[in-house]
């Protein structure tokens, strides 16, 4: 194969839904941003916390959470991926990350968080989530903590998954019986954010996403040439070499009807191939989008003219570690076969799948 990876998450849909944060029409965060002075009086992030001790958790066997923090304030978790810059914004302004007895890492949501008052700015303060669940209802007592309330067990399961599940793995999935009215201490914004951290650690190996590395107007090539005992080592590689580029035709393309404020979503990309089939090397163009972690890439027909509908036909991009490039070909999306064919038609079959790529001189792509 051209490289193995565990998982790579491919998208059929319109986007990822539970790996980004979604925007919310009528609650972007840049208007709702820290209103809630009580909880944030001077208007940066407000954290509240508390890590539960062994006697507490003794003498409360029904509560499964041994570790609670919220944060008030900017996203603690997103950090830059390859959605454009201009669409980066999240609605979610208040972030819940909960620890249970014995767990690693913890879980955790996000949602926006306002007065339930006709005039929003009294009464109680509601957090909403997504089809119109409540993450939790929140307090300060007199002491300035944080009272949590109307935490559901099912916090971070989907609606109805009771049903779907079953009661035993339902139980043993959601939170428990006494994983309620929490009293939260202040703590420093830092502390939250190094708790968010654990849930997702970055690698540093992997850099700086493929949106900041590679520029709107900057050529790139990146590819791979597959020796003898690498092929003689996977027998149903078709690919012989690859490359990856972006030259002179592409940046014309993206100059004269582009947004880089947009960038990289109207992006166009060169694949070129070669196999043990043909010696002749064939290219096929891209046209990018930003998504998530990855740049989704459909086949064009800007080069020549197809049979059938290549549109559904995509590669996906991934920065790798140490500076390389991952490609994904998870449904027969490379010009290894002819696009239209039968052979094309579902997942790749043979070995071509996942490639790690590495950086070359323009000069090893197109001119």
């Amino acid at each position: 194969m051209a490289f193995g990876v565990g998982e790579w998450k491919t998208i059929a849909g319109a986007g990822f839904g539970v790996a980004l944060l979604a925007t919310f029409a009528g609650s972007a965060f840049a208007d709702d941003a820290l209103k809630l002075a009580e909880l944030s009086p001077d208007g940066t992030d407000a954290c509240f916390g508390r890590v539960y001790d062994a006697a507490h958790l003794k003498a409360h066997p029904k509560q499964k959470v041994g570790r609670i923090f919220f944060l008030y304030g900017h996203d603690p978790v997103s950090r830059p991926n390859e959605q454009p810059a201009a669409s980066s914004d999240s609605s979610y302004n208040g972030f819940i990350a909960t620890t249970v007895r014995g767990a690693k890492a913890p879980e955790w949501a996000g949602g926006w968080c306002n007065h339930e008052s006709e005039d929003d700015t009294s009464g109680p303060i509601r957090c909403g989530m997504d089809c119109d669940r409540t993450m939790a209802s929140l307090k300060l007592d007199e002491n300035g903590r944080l009272i949590v309330t109307g935490v559901s067990p099912d916090l971070y399961l989907d609606a109805g998954s009771e049903d779907e599940l079953g009661e035993a793995e339902y139980d043993r999935q959601a939170l428990g019986s006494e994983d309620d009215n929490f009293r939260l201490d202040p703590m420093p914004a830092a502390t939250c954010k190094a708790e968010f951290a654990r849930i997702d650690p970055i690698d540093p190996a992997l850099g700086p996403p493929l949106r900041e590395r590679l520029k709107p107007d900057q050529a790139f090539c990146y590819g791979r040439d597959y020796d003898g005992s690498h092929l003689a080592s996977h027998p149903d590689q078709l690919t012989q070499s690859i490359r990856v580029f972006r030259g002179s035709v592409e940046l014309a393309s993206f100059a004269s009807g582009g947004d880089a404020a947009n960038w990289p979503d109207g992006a166009d990309i060169a694949v070129a191939v070669t196999t043990r089939r043909k010696s002749a090397e064939v290219t096929q163009t891209y046209s990018c989008q930003g998504e998530a972690d990855q740049w989704r890439c459909a086949a064009s027909s800007k080069m020549s003219d197809f049979s059938c509908d290549i549109a559904r036909k995509e590669i996906f991009l991934k920065r790798g570690a140490d500076g390389t490039m991952m490609l994904a070909n998870p449904n027969s999306a490379l010009a290894i076969v002819d696009l239209c064919s039968k052979a094309a038609d579902g997942k790749t079959k043979s070995d071509d799948k996942v490639y790690r790529l590495q950086p070359m001189p323009q000069s090893a792509c197109a001119p």
